[in-house]
């Protein structure tokens, strides 16, 4: 026990430096909060879809929820049901078994309502593409108003693709 009090004591504090604070998140932030503002004058309500991902673009999706980006804070909220949603993030290529789940879910959203495709799987179908299990990319099956490339796409990128799909309308 002493000889390990002796190694914190010579070693000290060790903790790595702060970041630096990321302006680019800051301006997209700004714009989307904006954007929002003139399209909708609410908070913007987001629909989140699993068509049959991986996992990994969920993964960031959640992130979004973190302190460090909290969308909730630019008034951007996630619902349980498409009808109180304006804008439907689909993740994954669409296997075939839920199709009509997809389908469902764009008809129950009000208008004007907003359809983003996440990852290369929602964007192209990846490398699943289309097979006796998959429909492939999202818009196979629903118009899609923007699509989100990467596998999977940063936490930024997801703000910048929502900021793409809201700010054309608010224009």
């Amino acid at each position: 026990m002493i000889p390990m009090l002796r190694q914190i004591l010579r070693a000290g504090v060790v903790t790595e430096p702060a970041p630096a604070p990321d302006e680019a998140l800051r301006v997209t932030a700004q714009r989307l909060s904006a954007a929002m503002a003139r399209q909708l004058g609410r908070a913007l309500v987001i629909r989140h879809i699993d068509a049959g991902s991986c996992n990994g673009c969920e993964l960031e999706i959640n992130a979004l929820n973190s302190p460090y980006y909290n969308l909730e804070a630019l008034g951007i909220k996630f619902a349980a049901s498409p009808r109180h949603a304006d804008l439907l993030l689909v993740t994954g290529p669409v296997a075939r078994n839920m199709e009509v789940a997809v389908k469902r879910a764009y008809d129950a959203t009000p208008s004007p309502k907003l359809v983003v495709a996440v990852g290369d799987c929602g964007c192209t179908g990846g490398l699943f593409g289309e097979s006796y299990a998959s429909c492939g990319r999202v818009a196979n099956v629903i118009p899609v108003d923007v699509a989100i490339p990467g596998c999977p796409p940063t936490p930024l990128q997801l703000m910048q693709g929502i900021l793409t799909a809201i700010a054309p309308a608010a224009s």
